[in-house]
């Protein structure tokens, strides 16, 4: 279930309860649904990448991040294809109170989400094999799910609960960036052409620095320029000066346990700034 990356998750739904909390459009019905699909989308999600990396052999001895169910022979490939199913098949019990409360499209996000959950690394044109696993985690942890929590309780969709999404999303994209760099050398070698392994390490680099400098400091100051107001939520731009060892990591390591660390340091990086920025803006 990879639970040190589940923030990837929870934080958006978190952030665009928030925003609707500001907007006294609170609706915890429609919070606990909207946090309770994300998860299981995101579950399915890592279960299907294990199962597709598992029988693609991309997993081998030679990983440098913690075990893979299906490559380390714990799990079956015919099990961990079944439990894939099982949850994005439990998507739709929140899922039919989304329905009730949002109409047909959520119907349509959920179904292109639980897809895009499984193209990432399966079917015949795998989206992390090609490079384009960045784009479905900024947009689907990001402007989707942020902006998605927010009208399931307001109705509404202001510009700045989707700029706002954008945040949680480059997180996702550094989450990912740290796990791609990490694994740069397998990738390559069994043909994943993830952006690291397109670009080189020194773009990764730039990518996780770069991601974490918008998500923490350029958005929020953008989002209390435009709006003229939510000023304390400029406190999560501290989560930037909080990521400096992870910065130093990442330039300067290669080895798995450094990099496995700073992936899920990043998760909790996530869940601060998330705290941060959705605490200072409902004051």
């Amino acid at each position: 279930m990879r639970l040190k990356t589940l923030w990837a998750g929870i934080c958006p739904v978190i952030m665009g309860t928030a925003m609707a909390m500001a907007d006294e459009a609170l609706h915890v019905p429609s919070a606990l649904a909207a946090l309770f699909g994300a998860l299981l989308i995101q579950i399915g999600t890592n279960f299907a990448n294990d199962y597709y990396d598992g029988i693609k052999g991309t997993d081998d001895e030679d990983r440098k991040g913690p075990p893979r169910a299906v490559a380390s022979g714990l799990i079956s490939a015919r099990t961990m294809k079944r439990a894939m199913m099982l949850v994005m098949v439990l998507v739709w019990v929140p899922g039919a109170y989304i329905l009730y409360r949002g109409g047909i499209p959520f119907l349509v996000i959920g179904i292109v989400s639980i897809l895009s959950g499984i193209a990432y690394t399966g079917g015949p044109y795998p989206l992390a094999y090609n490079g384009l696993g960045d784009v479905f985690a900024l947009v689907f942890f990001g402007p989707v799910a942020v902006a998605g929590t927010y009208y399931l309780q307001s109705y509404a969709v202001p510009p700045e609960v989707v700029i706002a999404g954008l945040a949680p999303g480059l997180f996702s994209v550094a989450i990912l960036t740290v796990n791609n760099l990490r694994d740069i050398e397998g990738d390559a070698k069994s043909g994943k052409k993830t952006l690291p392994v397109r670009f080189g390490p020194g773009f990764a680099k730039a990518e996780y620095i770069g991601s974490m400098l918008l998500a923490t400091v350029l958005i929020p100051l953008g989002l209390c320029l435009y709006t003229q107001g939510h000023y304390i939520a400029l406190l999560g731009a501290l989560t930037f000066l909080i990521a400096i060892p992870a910065f130093r990591t990442v330039c300067t390591k290669t080895d798995g346990p450094s990099l496995n660390s700073t992936l899920a340091a990043t998760g909790k990086y996530l869940l601060i700034f998330t705290l941060l920025f959705s605490i200072g803006w409902v004051l």
